[in-house]
């Protein structure tokens, strides 16, 4: 991948103002992470985040590579990195956990370009809430963390590196061009002295004898001039070029047809005939599924920072758990409380990769090595996003199923936890949109919930209309408050979706409307994302492996809604 600048995010040691000191692994688990590029930490307003950096975790400290987006922000802030204006980072991390004074974790949400302090070297500025009186309260576990050490620039200072020798000539003077004319001529007739004396003539100019007796002068670089020698393999004879045009037709190639007989006939320089294929941009296009609502899923779901997971609930929503009418010399009844639990334990997702050595070397238009590293980390996260919603929606004997038990997709989980509502139509969508409305009061989860579905089924939802024609949700703001949700989030994973029942009836998912603070993914130390190479001698290939040992599941009782169309009744008898 092309990268525009990269540097230290930040190192070890790093001693801050109260005595803190961020100490080596603090922020290992971020090896492969990508987080915001934003300018001087003014994340609240979006035109200052700016591109994106790729984190790489050293014995040292936490590297970054850095590459600006194509907002207006981003490339004045890259003509200013080129430049030299600005040449430092910072980070602001939060969850500091600390030993003592040590810091030994902590979570980076953004890499900034920033103005160098007044004082050089390592810094760390704690941050303060100010209250309505004036007072301060320092935040314990957030801070900007400067490193003092100076960006370095990749791509960005390497942009002239395709001129030609003809482009550096051209920005020579008429009269530097007169010297470098002379000083070629006399070299080339093997005249070094004359070539050396011309260096210290600035008038000379070179006389060519013409029939003429014109004064000429010659550009070396211009191959259209009529006195240049050119140098040739010969010439085709008639037969030679026939037998060319015989063998295209079998070959299928002219080129190949022009190979084969090139050294029998004397063809030289054949790249210039056929110049090999240029690629548009340095880093290669991927083709994958849509999975811009992964990230959004991921930072949506609870963390814990442990993975056996238990919830316990007390059910009180049935006629034994009522208060009762008390009736003289009648006994007083006690009422009677159900309680489930269930407990949640974790797995091991992976996503490994491996190449060959050759290869890296070979490969020298992008970072391959940077390249795999972010293939493995969206893999892996989309993994578990679509785990997380759906499953992994592969059979249950595949041998790479991901446990349902281990991490509970919220669509077929137990009822007391996703509630199945069936929709009686999946194509009238004005009908659709008010029986999700409706069984708003179904739900129990967290706050305010996002209703997760397809492209198709959010675009027809818009283009509902009325009766004279004119739409009704001109605006997602509009369709949201209609369907009694906070947000509409668009997951092409989920189109198509079907399950079968144990009454042999099938239903598709069309929906799921959950907030994911009611899921939680859990992880023990040692368990989180980590990232893994060796080199295979006998192969002679690196082997990059990224896992995570975690569990997942909803923790709350009806926290989920699943709205399904029945496509296959149930079977009769």
């Amino acid at each position: 991948m092309k990268f525009d600048f990269s540097g230290y995010a930040t190192k070890n040691d790093l001693k801050c103002t109260d005595g803190r000191v961020i100490r080596k692994d603090a922020f290992k688990h971020h090896d492969g992470q990508i987080v915001p590029l934003v300018w001087q930490h003014n994340f609240n307003d979006p035109k200052n985040v700016i591109g994106h950096t790729l984190l790489e975790h050293r014995d040292d400290g936490v590297y970054t590579y850095a590459v600006f987006n194509d907002t207006e922000n981003a490339q004045i802030a890259k003509a200013l990195v080129l430049h030299g204006d600005v040449t430092a980072l910072s980070i602001r991390a939060n969850e500091l956990k600390q030993k003592g004074s040590n810091v030994t974790h902590g979570m980076i949400r953004e890499v900034s370009l920033v103005l160098a302090g007044a004082n050089p070297g390592a810094m760390i500025d704690n941050l303060n809430i100010q209250h309505g009186d004036g007072s301060f309260t320092e935040i314990d576990d957030e801070a900007l963390i400067y490193t003092g050490e100076e960006i370095s620039l990749t791509d960005l200072e390497h942009a002239d590196e395709d001129e030609t020798l003809a482009d550096v000539f051209n920005t020579l003077s008429e009269k530097q061009k007169d010297v470098v004319y002379a000083m070629l001529a006399h070299a080339l007739e093997g005249d070094e002295s004359m070539a050396q004396s011309a260096m210290d003539d600035e008038d000379l100019e070179i006389e060519h004898s013409t029939e003429g007796g014109n004064s000429m002068k010659k550009n070396v670089f211009d191959k259209n001039q009529a006195d240049e020698k050119v140098t040739t393999g010969g010439t085709l004879t008639h037969d030679q070029f026939a037998t060319i045009l015989e063998d295209a037709r079998k070959y299928g190639s002219f080129r190949d047809a022009i190979l084969a007989h090139a050294t029998e006939y004397g063809i030289e320089n054949i790249d210039v005939l056929f110049p090999d294929a240029q690629t548009i941009s340095r880093d290669p296009d991927w083709l994958k599924r849509e999975d811009m609502w992964v990230q959004g899923v991921l930072n949506a779901i609870h963390k814990s920072p442990f993975s056996r997971v238990k919830s316990v609930i007390m059910d009180m929503d049935f006629e034994a758990a009522r208060a009762k009418g008390y009736v003289k010399t009648t006994e007083k009844k006690e009422v009677y409380l159900k309680a489930a639990k269930r407990i949640t334990t974790p797995t091991t997702i992976y996503v490994k990769q491996k190449l060959d050595r050759d290869d890296i070397i070979d490969v020298v238009d992008f970072d391959i090595v940077a390249m795999v590293r972010m293939e493995l980390r969206t893999l892996l996260d989309e993994e578990l996003a679509m785990a997380a919603l759906t499953g992994d929606g592969r059979a249950i004997d595949d041998q790479y199923k991901i446990s349902e038990e281990n991490v509970r997709p919220i669509w077929t989980d137990d009822d007391l936890y996703s509630i199945k509502e069936e929709l009686a139509t999946k194509t009238d969508y004005k009908a659709m949109i008010k029986a999700i409305a409706l069984t708003n009061k179904n739900y129990k989860g967290s706050g305010s919930p996002v209703l997760y579905t397809t492209p198709d089924i959010h675009t027809n939802m818009l283009w509902v209309e009325d009766t004279t024609g004119r739409r009704i949700y001109e605006t997602d703001a509009m369709l949201t408050a209609a369907l009694r949700v906070s947000a509409i989030v668009e997951v092409p994973y989920i189109e198509g979706k079907t399950r079968t029942l144990a009454d042999e009836s099938v239903r598709e998912l069309l929906a799921i409307k959950v907030n994911l603070r009611d899921y939680n993914f859990g992880a023990d130390k040692g368990g989180q994302i980590a990232t893994f190479d060796d080199f295979d001698i006998d192969f002679n290939q690196y082997k990059y492996l990224m896992e995570t040992r975690v569990s997942g599941a909803l923790t709350k009782p009806k926290s989920a809604q699943i709205y399904e169309f029945e496509i296959t009744p149930p079977a009769e008898g």
